[in-house]
């Protein structure tokens, strides 16, 4: 089994159970994914693995990033190879978009295999990450849930104000950690322990119970949660 794989967030629909009753699902195309590097405590010090997704066109990617997945002919490539040093594996595939490392040993993978979403044949949940849709600058009701101040007797334009912030002579300043106004979204969240509804490995889609976090088309990184119950 793999340590994870990457996909996209197609978006959210609804199925029916066998009771009939309406499931909240989200859909998600996993894969196919390359694995690029293949990461041993001899050599790197840890273990992982790394896996790319989505082709980038060749004219649109630096030599480095090219030479990352294939090897190219150069002056120093040359040199090492007459000193008789192996070159590092490559995947011998396109540059790729979004590149991703999973902390574990890779048993039985290989550079250059090809992950699908087949990968999570027996798994029964799973750990999606993703970055959360940015909101900008966001007000305390809309970032924090306040109610706002009363539409009544007093108030005058300030019904979404958060209020008082300060505090008495002692200690005569605003806490730190108060909440206020400020950015909100954009940040990297994991939802935890979503149940598999479904496989499609002819269409390399991932349907899991619940939402996740980012918009549709965002980057989503999959892997087989830990969790008990």
């Amino acid at each position: 089994m793999a340590l994870g794989i990457l996909g996209r967030k197609v978006g959210m629909t609804q199925v029916f159970d066998e009771q009939g009753r309406a499931v909240p699902v989200t859909v998600v195309q996993a894969g196919p994914c390359h694995v690029l590097q293949v990461r041993t405590l001899e050599r790197d010090g840890y273990e992982a693995i790394q896996v790319g997704y989505l082709d980038m066109p060749r004219h649109r990617v630096s030599r480095a990033a090219r030479g990352h997945v294939a090897q190219l002919d150069s002056k120093g490539q040359r040199k090492r190879a007459a000193a008789g040093l192996q070159p590092i594996p490559k995947a011998n595939c396109e540059p790729k978009r979004y590149i991703r490392e999973f902390r574990g040993a890779g048993d039985g993978l290989s550079v250059g295999q090809v992950l699908s979403v087949e990968v999570l044949n027996g798994v029964s949940a799973v750990d999606v990450t993703a970055t959360t849709k940015g909101r900008g600058f966001a007000g305390v009701i809309k970032r924090h849930g306040f109610s706002g101040q009363r539409a009544t007797h007093g108030v005058k334009k300030v019904h979404r104000h958060p209020g008082g912030t300060g505090c008495n002579t002692s200690p005569g300043r605003v806490v730190p950690g108060r909440k206020m106004a400020g950015h909100l979204g954009n940040v990297r969240r994991t939802v935890r322990n979503l149940k598999v509804v479904k496989i499609d490995p002819q269409a390399d889609l991932l349907v899991v119970r619940g939402a996740i976090p980012g918009p549709n088309g965002g980057l989503v990184i999959v892997r087989p949660s830990n969790k008990v119950g």
